[in-house]
């Protein structure tokens, strides 16, 4: 079905599984409400156009470019293997942040398309975060199996991911997965439901163990895709993900971007939001690992 890789390991295909498309879907509230609950997640083809996401590729391919860090053209995203990023951005933090909040990447991950999608899942208006993840993942990076809470429920539990492909991401690229059914493995949630959302510490809730044995263990499968320029998945704080080995033959980038959204009428976590977030830990963008030159190992969220 899928050539997919974790930790190295060729992941065997009774593991492995298919998202469930609910692109017919996209514009019936109660229909993507009934599978976000029945499958902890909403997987959507082509929400961005292609134009929009073609110029947030090349936006942020360009910064890299010009770090030393992707080659020419830049919207192939080829890695270097150089960077020097150090050196020409002393304030990591600073630099991300920047990259972060370019006019054509916002354009996609706060956009009309996004907005309309986010708007119809919750029934109401929805708000996205400022403080997002953009996510270049070089040949061999992955990233550990992983709830999103508690990082975003300060304000309110009612929070979504937006994961949105900018460019091409077939599974040896390294996408991102999802285990089926962990949105009911109350016996890893309620724990930490129990962490302290106010704290600046950042919990370990990654699955460090082998993913596939993991799965196995839970009767579950990895389910994921081969992702095009605009796809979208949609998945609760309660869903546990990870993204595969990027093994790309040709060298290439996986570019990707998570955003997390709620409603614009329940509280917010002040954390994320405003015009210089101060993020998890309160360092703001040098927190994330995006802040690192693509030259520095990248195995963890």
């Amino acid at each position: 079905m899928f050539d997919c890789r974790v930790h190295g390991k060729s992941v065997p295909t009774d593991v492995l599984g298919e998202f469930r498309d609910s692109t017919e879907w996209m514009a019936n509230p109660t229909a993507l409400q009934t599978r976000m609950t029945e499958d902890g997640y909403v997987f959507l083809r082509g929400v961005i156009s292609p134009s929009p996401i073609a110029m947030a590729r090349h936006e942020v391919f360009c910064r890299l470019a010009d770090a030393g860090e992707i080659g020419e053209p830049p919207r192939d995203g080829i890695f270097t293997g150089q960077s020097e990023r150090a050196t020409m951005h002393p304030d990591p933090g600073s630099f991300w942040q920047s990259v972060s909040e370019g006019p054509a990447l916002r354009r996609v991950t706060h956009g009309p398309e996004i907005q309309y999608t986010i708007d119809t899942l919750f029934g109401e208006t929805a708000c996205g975060y400022n403080f997002i993840f953009l996510r270049p993942g070089v040949v061999g990076r992955f990233t550990f199996l992983h709830y999103d809470l508690p990082f975003f429920a300060r304000g309110t539990k009612n929070v979504i991911t937006a994961w949105t492909a900018i460019g091409d991401i077939p599974t040896m690229d390294g996408p991102l997965f999802v285990l089926e059914n962990s949105h009911r493995f109350d016996d890893l949630i309620e724990p930490i439901q129990q962490i302290d959302y106010n704290s600046k510490e950042s919990p370990q809730v990654q699955m460090m163990s082998d993913a596939v044995e993991f799965a196995r263990s839970r009767g579950s499968r990895l389910l994921t895709a081969n992702f095009e320029p605009g796809d979208v998945i949609l998945f609760g704080m309660t869903t546990m993900h990870g993204s595969f080995d990027n093994c790309s033959p040709i060298g290439r980038t996986r570019l990707s971007v998570d955003v997390r959204w709620q409603p614009a009428s329940e509280p917010v976590d002040d954390r994320y939001f405003g015009s210089n977030p101060a993020g998890t830990t309160g360092i703001g963008y040098a927190e994330l690992n995006g802040a690192k030159p693509l030259t520095e190992p990248w195995h963890t969220r």
